[in-house]
């Protein structure tokens, strides 16, 4: 019997009222991992602790033998090695980047892909060229409407066999738009990108959820109409029905994250505390403004305080560290975090529900048991 890609690859669905998570969602979860939360102690994340999605596989990369190509609507097209790249005036950024389902594993009807829960995240210092001055260089064309990065990853979702590919905006790449600064990057954290994270060159894009900083760049190609693609049109949309076009995900939204205070139990996580003061911390971040305010709350979310927040710095696109005291007493408290950006955006304590599970912001709880020593 003849298979089509059809019946390897299948539609996204949702799951059922009582089907847990799945086989082919725990291989995923095994492939693809979460920061663990005590590592927002770091303001820059270790490469190895840093979240990581990967839609196929990590592709074999070399990088004497890689060239990145920018054609379409320019006037000269370009073909760059590395050592090139490398020569260019470069810049580094320190940028916070998170998957745009951070969250999906907690909505109901939960959505069946990759299982996060509110781990997908990390901040690194990505060093590279401004995409600006390689368009330049090339010359966009007045026609061009968006650039479509293609990466090396290969493989098929949802019966359509496809190269990862998205666009954005000639605006936002060419610096149009003041703000972000799209890098082509080829370090993090001052060393050689990571296989997994994209090596010999990866896009990243301030501000943007992960689904739009391309890994293992090959091509930047200007086009005169709106790029059709599967990333763009089909998977990253927020939908409440299938059929609906949906609208594009493209900024992160606010998320404060707290680190679990005290010391967990190895199954269920569950955080234990000894009574008396308690300094909560953690991290904060926005794609849509600067992080203007950051709450506590020791009750479940029914009444908040604000915490403090670090000084402001340089870094306009990685997360602000806060700081909160709390007198623990004995008992089950649930503890709760949210975020405003200067745009006035507000996590609440509710999930904002769609049929990808894209956007999730909801409000951090954390169950906390304090117990008498």
């Amino acid at each position: 019997m003849n298979q089509s890609m059809g019946d390897i690859s299948l539609p996204g669905r949702l799951a059922g009222p009582d089907e847990g998570i799945s086989p082919e969602e725990l291989a995923l979860a095994a492939r693809n991992h979460g920061m663990p939360l005590e590592a927002l102690r770091h303001d820059v994340t270790p490469p190895g602790l840093h979240y990581l999605l990967t839609h196929y596989d990590i592709p074999d990369t070399r990088v004497d033998d890689w060239r990145l190509v920018v054609g379409g609507r320019v006037r000269t097209p370009l073909t760059l090695d590395v050592r090139t790249l490398r020569s260019l005036p470069a810049v580094t950024h320190r940028v916070t980047m998170e998957c745009a389902g951070n969250g999906r594993a907690r909505l109901t009807p939960r959505p069946v892909s990759q299982p996060w829960l509110v781990e997908a995240v990390g901040t690194a210092e990505w060093t590279g060229v401004p995409l600006r001055l390689l368009l330049a260089e090339a010359g966009v064309e007045a026609d061009a409407v968006e650039a479509v990065f293609a990466g090396a990853d290969h493989g098929v979702e949802r019966g359509v066999e496809q190269d990862y590919r998205r666009s954005l905006p000639t605006a936002v790449c060419t610096g149009s738009d003041p703000e972000p600064e799209v890098l082509v990057a080829y370090e993090m954290n001052g060393l050689p990108l990571p296989p997994q994270h994209g090596c010999p060159l990866r896009l990243v894009v301030p501000g943007w959820y992960g689904m739009a900083h391309v890994k293992w760049l090959r091509e930047i190609t200007l086009v005169a109409e709106p790029f059709a693609g599967f990333q763009q049109t089909v998977a990253y949309r927020y939908r409440q029905e299938r059929d609906e076009p949906g609208e594009p995900v493209t900024r992160i939204a606010p998320r404060a994250l707290m680190i679990p205070p005290g010391f967990p139990d190895f199954m269920s996580r569950t955080r234990v505390v000894r009574p008396g003061p308690v300094l909560l911390r953690g991290r904060a971040w926005s794609g849509f403004g600067a992080v203007a305010r950051v709450e506590v709350g020791t009750d479940d979310g029914h009444t908040w305080s604000a915490a403090d927040l670090d000084p402001e710095d340089d870094h306009r696109w990685a997360w602000r560290g806060w700081t909160a005291s709390w007198r623990a007493t004995v008992g089950t408290h649930v503890l709760s975090v949210r975020a405003t950006d200067a745009a006035g955006n507000t996590q609440s304590l509710t999930q904002s529900w769609n049929r990808g599970g894209f956007g999730n912001n909801a409000a951090q709880r954390v169950a906390v048991s304090c117990i008498a020593p």
